[in-house]
C-alpha cells in the first residue's frame, strides 16, 4: 500500500512464497525486488541468488538483523541491501527509488555492520587482495578505498576536487573492472583487500 501510493512506484506483484517471487520476477523482470530473509518454500538468500543471476531486478532483503546470521550470504547472493522490517514508510519508499536508481544501500547503519561481520568472521577464498587491485589505477583504488568507507559520489567528488560526473566514471570501472553488480560488493571488495578495516568509522553517511 505505501509503495503503491507513489506516482512514481507500480507495483506489479505480490506473493507469499520465495518460489513464487522467483516466478513471478521471471516474469514481471520489476527494477526492484523486496524480498524477505524468511519466506516458506524458498528463503530469501536462495531466491536472490536465482533472481540476480537470471535478471536485472535489483533486490533489497528485509530482515530482523539481529536475528539472521545467516543474512551475510545475501550480500553475496547478489542483494544491493537490506531494510529492517520496522522500516519507516519514508525509508521503504526512499530505499526503493535509490536502488532503482542503480544505487545500494549503504547508508544505514545495519548495513556497514553487516558489512564488516563479514569480512572479520567469513573472509573469501580466492585473489590476493594485492592481485585483485592490480586491474585498478591509483585513482580508482581511492575511489574504492572512499566507497568502502561509505561516502557517497558528491563526497568523494570533494575529496578529490573533481566533478560528481567524474567520480561516476571511477565508480563505473572499478565495477567493470572487478566484475562486481553494485556498490554494496565495491564494499566487500574493499574489506577483503584492505583498503578500508573492519569496524573503522565511515567518514560519511553517504547512499
Amino acid at each position: 500500500m505505501i509503495l503503491a501510493a507513489q506516482p512514481d512506484i507500480s507495483v506489479v506483484a505480490e506473493v507469499g512464497t520465495g518460489v513464487e517471487a522467483v516466478e513471478r520476477i521471471r516474469w514481471h523482470r520489476p527494477e526492484v525486488a523486496l524480498l524477505d530473509i524468511r519466506m516458506p518454500s524458498m528463503d530469501g538468500i536462495e531466491a536472490a541468488r536465482l533472481v540476480c543471476a537470471e535478471t536485472d531486478t535489483r533486490v533489497i532483503m528485509l530482515t530482523t538483523y539481529d536475528q539472521d546470521d545467516y543474512v551475510y550470504d545475501a550480500l553475496y547472493a547478489g542483494a544491493s541491501g537490506f531494510l529492517l522490517k520496522s522500516v519507516r514508510r519514508d525509508d521503504l519508499v526512499h530505499a526503493v527509488r535509490v536502488v532503482a536508481a542503480g544505487e545500494a544501500l549503504l547508508a544505514p547503519p545495519v548495513t556497514r555492520r553487516l558489512i564488516a561481520d563479514l569480512i572479520r568472521h567469513r573472509p573469501r577464498q580466492g585473489h590476493r587482495p594485492a592481485d585483485r587491485l592490480r586491474v585498478l589505477t591509483v585513482r580508482e583504488q581511492e575511489t574504492l578505498r572512499l566507497l568502502g568507507r561509505g561516502l557517497s559520489n558528491a563526497e568523494i567528488a570533494a575529496a578529490f576536487v573533481v566533478s560528481e560526473h567524474t567520480v561516476k566514471t571511477h565508480v563505473s570501472n572499478v565495477l567493470a573492472k572487478l566484475h562486481l553488480r553494485d556498490r554494496v560488493q565495491a564494499v566487500i571488495v574493499a574489506f577483503e583487500t584492505g583498503l578500508v578495516v573492519a569496524n573503522s568509522e565511515p567518514d560519511g553517511a553517504g547512499t
